[in-house]
């Protein structure tokens, strides 16, 4: 598997796994080790690659220990520092990992709950570890940009210098990105004001704080959402998924020139939920095909995910389009089961059959079978339509 593959993976396990995560002790195993070993490429059961509890005596402090001491060709690189899954990464998490930087060899030091990854060198001062890291890997919104940094952490790339001098850019751009994220989720009145001013030639009042404030949101929400589609549409060629008419017989046909393909086409509208429900079931499909073979096709009526664009060999069906969420699922026999769902996390709990339903694909010489027509959804809960 491709690093970002092994990453999505990781990040799918997590995602399914960390309600269940009590303990410190037992985020090392399931989602720290797992890191180490699958992402970085080192023997977590090699002392003389991964050291556990590494000691080294510090001033008055004797005696303590940090989680992991990471070696390559027999020098100390990376240090890890853990704490339970869910917990929040604050500055005083680091304090240990501050003290171990300035007494070992390391320039690397990683500061990790399990899910988010906080790396840090030592940038500000010689042998001094930064208060801020210069890269966050966080597998709840994997940051694929990060994938060609992270590769120069592995054993078997490891470029100690190539990431010092890349470290600079990556921490301020990686500040910048995180809040740029932060305002276009919740604008504060220093974004607003800048771009109120540039759309509108008034004072800037209260009231019209009060009036853009949502504007902002909302046109920052529907710029992501393009961009989405448009990397999307790159990346899966020529043909736009998100406007492409499904050919599945429940499609009414064309009755006249107002009412064609290229009318149906435009009133198919992705929603960015159904693209991040998409994502979620590549990240879960990535351990068995290569991501890029995991395509969506919207449709008036559902949004299908199929394996090779082929809608024979559908995955899952995504119904988004009414009040109540509703995932299909298919047995051996292509009948659908939908399972109603209140958020986007609950299709990890059905990773096993997404699964099944991708190894039948894959052993199937020819999918020839058409699945069958979705049936309208007739129950009270999703009987009115999402505005």
């Amino acid at each position: 598997m491709e690093l970002l593959d092994r990453v999505m993976a990781l990040a799918a396990k997590v995602r399914q796994q960390k309600a269940t995560i009590p303990t410190e002790e037992a985020t090392k195993n399931a989602f720290v080790m797992p890191f180490i070993s699958t992402v970085l490429g080192y023997d977590v059961f090699d002392p003389v690659e991964v050291v556990p509890e590494f000691t080294a005596d510090v001033g008055i402090k004797k005696g303590e220990k940090i989680d992991y001491a990471i070696v390559h060709d027999g020098v100390i690189q990376i240090l890890v520092e853990c704490k339970k899954v869910g917990d929040s990464l604050r500055p005083e998490h680091s304090s240990q990992l501050f003290r171990y930087f300035s007494v070992t060899n390391a320039r690397i030091a990683v500061l990790t709950n399990g899910e988010v990854y906080q790396f840090f060198t030592d940038l500000d001062a010689p042998n001094k570890m930064d208060s801020k890291p210069f890269l966050v890997l966080d597998l709840s919104d994997v940051d694929p940009t990060l994938i060609p940094e992270l590769h120069k952490l592995s054993k078997g790339t490891f470029d100690l210098e190539s990431i010092i001098s890349s470290a600079g850019q990556l921490k301020y751009i990686g500040q910048i990105k995180r809040v740029l994220s932060s305002q276009f989720r919740e604008p504060e009145e220093d974004w607003v004001r800048l771009l109120t001013t540039r759309v509108y030639d008034g004072s800037f009042t209260q009231r019209v704080r009060e009036q853009f404030t949502p504007l902002v949101a909302k046109a920052s929400a529907q710029f992501l959402n393009e961009q989405v589609n448009d990397r999307l549409t790159t990346a899966l060629g020529a043909t736009t998924p998100a406007t492409m008419p499904d050919t599945t017989p429940e499609l009414p046909a064309a009755g006249s020139a107002a009412d064609g393909p290229d009318k149906v086409a435009d009133e198919i509208a992705t929603t960015l939920e159904e693209l991040e429900a998409f994502h979620i079931v590549r990240a879960i499909a990535c351990s068995d095909v290569k991501p890029i073979r995991i395509v969506y096709r919207d449709s008036k009526s559902y949004c299908a995910i199929l394996l090779d664009d082929n809608n024979r060999k559908t995955i899952a069906r995504l119904h988004f389009n009414r009040r109540q969420k509703y995932l299909g699922l298919f047995d051996a026999n292509k009948v659908e089961r939908r399972v109603p769902i209140s958020s986007l996390d609950e299709i990890y709990d059905h990773t096993a059959e997404i699964r099944q339903t991708i190894e039948r694909l894959l052993d199937a010489p020819q999918a020839d079978e058409a699945y069958p027509s979705a049936e309208p959804i007739t129950d009270d809960l999703a009987a009115e339509p999402v505005a």
